[in-house]
């Protein structure tokens, strides 16, 4: 099998060591081409280009944001060219990869998918598309509009004054603006089915459960999400400190947060959604920051993607 192997150099959990071993894993079973990123979006070209190409499976070796530009560079072509996508994970969340079901040892993880390859296995998943005048891509496991945007907006600001995007990391950025932050900002509206939920403090739109990961703890906004079904969503309806920190500690429960509670709204299984808000607001899409939006509409994508996993 034709293989593209796309490595982000600057993932964050991997040693040129660990790299070798897995790309001598991979050459002792397939046609193996190697190209590094060297820009944002680069891996998106790299994919896109592969599939004009005619290779016939596409790998990376990044975290979450490298499989989103992947992803978005396969979605670029039409399903005829559009080749299989295998994740190795190089990251610190690794929550895409990690939510199928694969391990998030990068080692373990090249086992896995070769075994998975050898044996014809793979799996058609959903995904999620966002349109708005600035946008049109897709995302994998989640977007959020507010306090989540802002800590992952922050956490690249710290990257690039030298720091590593350790779980650490995130958790010191998160209790930060947790109380200095826009979290008590009631300017978004969420709109689906028809109706329209006013005064959001904070919403996340899911394709999966997990939202994200504390470490080893998965976090379970949505945990009825899933890449088989249409999109999941959650609002912050209330804001205090005390309301909102119980809301994030459910999340953290084996069964995650239920359906319905005190100070927060969630959809299950949408086809389309949209969130507004009164004012520009920060914005991400599995975990890489955009900017500032006012506006987004979103839209599941049955059967997107073919993935060896």
């Amino acid at each position: 099998m034709r293989a593209l192997f796309i490595v982000n150099p600057k993932a964050t959990t991997t040693t040129d060591r660990t790299r070798e071993v897995i790309l001598g894993a991979l050459r002792s079973e397939l046609d193996v081409t190697v190209v590094e990123t060297s820009y944002r979006d680069h891996a998106q070209k790299l994919a896109r280009d592969a599939a004009e190409g005619g290779f016939e499976l596409v790998l990376s070796l990044g975290g979450d944001g490298t499989v989103n530009e992947v992803v978005n560079g396969l979605l670029a072509v039409p399903e005829r060219k559009r080749p299989r996508y295998a994740v190795i994970p190089g990251g610190s969340a690794n929550v895409f990869i990690r939510a199928l079901g694969v391990s998030g040892d990068p080692v373990e993880a090249t086992g896995q998918i070769l075994a998975a390859i050898r044996s014809g296995r793979e799996r058609e998943v959903n995904l999620g598309r966002i349109t708005s005048h600035l946008d049109d891509r897709y995302f994998t496991f989640c977007a959020g509009f507010g306090w989540d945007a802002d800590v992952v907006q922050q956490v690249e600001h710290e990257r690039e004054n030298g720091r590593k995007a350790t779980p650490a990391l995130y958790a010191e950025v998160a209790v930060k603006l947790f109380f200095g932050g826009d979290i008590r900002d009631p300017s978004l509206t969420v709109s689906t089915g028809g109706r329209s939920l006013e005064d959001v403090y904070f919403a996340l739109v899911t394709n999966t459960t997990p939202w994200t990961y504390a470490g080893a703890l998965p976090l379970q906004p949505t945990p009825s999400s899933r890449f088989e079904l249409g999109l999941d969503a959650f609002a912050l309806t209330r804001s205090s400190y005390w309301l909102t920190g119980w809301v994030l500690s459910q999340m953290f429960l084996p069964k995650g947060l239920p359906g319905r509670g005190e100070g927060y709204v969630t959809w299950h299984d949408q086809g389309s959604l949209r969130i507004t808000s009164n004012h520009p607001r920060a914005f991400q899409i599995d975990g890489e920051y955009l900017g500032e939006r006012e506006e987004v509409n979103f839209q599941s994508v049955p059967k997107a993607l073919r993935i060896f996993c």
